[in-house]
């Protein structure tokens, strides 16, 4: 029993750490999205993750980046050995499983198997549309509290982080734009403006409402997209609910795994 306990513990860590990878085009976890189809840990600390995308076709470059994100966050933690990726049912899963389990330079093996393609580059462009997505969120908070559009661009990181946000989505936001700021150079001190542009430049007050516009259309696509890849997903795997009395023998048949909230009950 404490073999399993223990065992179920380091299975929840990989689970928390694989909250921190998302979807590039969507900026949204990809435990979130139900990509991640198994999380295996064994008595030797060796951790095997299993994932799959909404179509077969869906970009490779997509496909890489999550891959590498998995490893990355799962390597992170001090007590793996090791770690192994399987990405499934995909057209590139052989270039993928092949790739990032090689121990080779992930930008040597994006580069090989995304037409050249430059991964910071490409890594840069997503994390701009993340950074919009979150800062329209953290600015129609301010908005929706009565602020003035010269005290938000003024306000600084220091009194941002006091403000009392109440809407669940300014909550869950708040945090992870504050460390895309950080990580970025954009705003880390107490002092610094707490919403200058991707490029660094500060807002102006007349210039807010046109931004908030640009930032809108920004989300709008990326909500749209989520949506299609939900859909998509859905219909593709057509998978169940599990409900209170357990899985079914449709999923066993189906291979279905079951949430981590009902795993973690049951264990």
């Amino acid at each position: 029993m404490l073999v399993a306990n223990l065992m179920a513990e380091l299975e929840m860590d990989v689970w928390n750490r694989l909250d921190a990878v998302t979807d590039p085009e969507l900026d949204e976890p990809i435990t979130d999205m139900g990509f991640v189809e198994r999380v295996e840990v064994t008595d030797a600390k060796m951790v095997r993750v299993e994932f799959r995308l909404p179509t077969y076709w869906c970009s490779p470059n997509f496909a890489f980046l999550m891959a590498f994100g998995i490893r990355q966050e799962v390597m992170s933690l001090p007590w793996v050995v090791e770690a192994t990726v399987q990405l499934n049912d995909h057209c590139f899963n052989d270039q993928v499983n092949a790739g990032v389990n090689s121990g080779r330079s992930y930008h040597d093996i994006f580069a090989e198997n995304c037409e050249g393609a430059d991964l910071d580059e490409v890594v840069m462009k997503f994390l701009a549309k993340a950074f919009d997505r979150r800062q329209e969120t953290v600015l129609l908070g301010l908005q929706g509290l009565g602020l003035a559009p010269a005290d938000i661009v003024s306000m600084t990181l220091g009194t941002l982080r006091q403000i009392p946000f109440r809407g669940e989505e300014e909550l869950r936001q708040l945090p992870r734009y504050l460390e895309l700021l950080a990580s970025q150079g954009l705003a880390q001190n107490s002092g610094d403006l707490a919403f200058p542009t991707w490029g660094g430049d500060p807002l102006k007050p007349g210039n807010l409402s046109d931004h908030l516009a640009r930032l809108r259309s920004t989300r709008i696509n990326m909500e749209f997209n989520g949506a299609l890849c939900r859909g998509l997903a859905k219909t593709r795997y057509k998978e169940v609910e599990i409900g209170p009395d357990g899985p079914t023998l449709v999923d066993f048949i189906a291979g279905h795994v079951p949430p981590r909230e009902e795993t973690t009950a049951n264990s």
